[in-house]
């Protein structure tokens, strides 16, 4: 949704000064500057999205899921009040991104990379299906709230199971309670698990900031379009990077600095980016550890581990074993051998 923006009337109260003592005609040459077309920036209508609306979308998430850690009101009263700040929400995101669901972003370019969708997916409404009316942003943000409610109980299954397994891995832990309340890996993968079951829904920009607000927070930085199994674990955290179109099985351990990334872009004849498969499969029980880099579309069998510090770009069968070679060690004496 393309407008031309009508330049702004500075406005301030009688007898105030002017800002760094600028008059009112050189406050309304610097706004049409402001204003004016950008080919880098596109011009959209005013969002309507609140970012404080969406801290709430996702506080009032973690206290439906995690029922009387962080708010002890009844979960009938958390849970109508989260479902009413979706709703308007997915609405003005709706209103003001039709046709641009998450991977349909760039013009003219392939089929993305489709995940497997989440049971009942299909009966979501998509942002692309209907007419850019103010009814139809009203019944998807309704209709995405309603089915995000309904979906509740797995979310809060799948995180359940992410507790654990961080709770499993970390002896420093003294119990899941720690977890929950402590840890930035479950900050991040309550973000993730939210803003994955909105992105499935086709809910445009939402899922981005939702994800984008956890890295911010801890460090870790888990694209919503990827697909991660339950029993999920990121011990420490900080410098980890999962891409869209990862796919991670279930009981996956990784640790601090870890990237599930891609090589390298294909364009097409226009140069625009194809949107395709480009991230790592990893499938169940894989840990990697630190610092490690696993790039490309390639497929890590299962029960498989990568050492720190290694580059991956190939597969890896089943049950394999990936370490750095041995440092070499040497003796230094009045400056000999450096």
């Amino acid at each position: 949704m393309r407008i031309t923006p009508a330049t702004p009337q500075p406005q301030r109260p009688a007898g105030a000064a002017a800002p760094a003592g600028l008059s009112d005609r050189q406050l309304r040459q610097l706004a049409a500057r402001l204003t004016a077309h950008d080919p880098h920036i596109p011009v959209l209508a005013a969002a309507g999205i609140d970012p404080t609306a969406l801290e709430r979308i996702v506080e009032g998430f973690r206290s439906v899921v995690f029922t009387g850690y962080f708010d002890r009101r009844p979960p009938e009263v958390q849970l109508t009040e989260l479902a009413g700040h979706l709703t308007r929400q997915c609405a003005r995101a709706f209103a003001v991104f039709h046709g641009r669901t998450p991977g349909n972003d760039i013009p003219d370019a392939s089929a993305p990379f489709e995940s497997t969708p989440g049971e009942g997916a299909d009966a979501m409404p998509r942002a692309s299906d209907a007419a850019t009316s103010d009814t139809a942003a009203e019944r998807f943000g309704a209709e995405t709230a309603r089915r995000l409610l309904e979906m509740l109980p797995e979310l809060r299954h799948r995180l359940g199971t992410d507790v654990r397994a961080v709770c499993d891995g970390d002896p420093a832990a003294s119990g899941c309670e720690e977890v929950i309340l402590c840890y930035p890996a479950l900050v991040a993968m309550t973000h993730y698990r939210l803003a994955h079951a909105l992105w499935e829904s086709g809910v445009p920009i939402l899922p981005r900031m939702i994800t984008e607000r956890a890295h911010s927070m801890t460090g870790i930085d888990i694209h919503p379009g990827a697909v991660i199994g339950d029993s999920f674990s990121i011990d420490h955290g900080t410098g980890v990077v999962i891409g869209e179109t990862c796919i991670i099985g279930s009981h996956v351990r990784l640790y601090q600095g870890v990237t599930l990334g891609a090589k390298s872009f294909k364009f097409d004849d226009e140069g625009h980016i194809l949107r395709e498969a480009r991230h790592p499969i990893l499938e169940d029980r894989v840990v990697v550890y630190s610092n490690s880099s696993i790039l490309g579309r390639v497929r890590i069998g299962h029960d498989s581990v990568i050492g720190g510090n290694v580059w991956q770009t190939t597969d890896l069968a089943p049950h394999s074993r990936v370490i750095q070679g041995r440092a070499t060690i040497s003796t230094f004496e009045n400056g000999g051998g450096i």
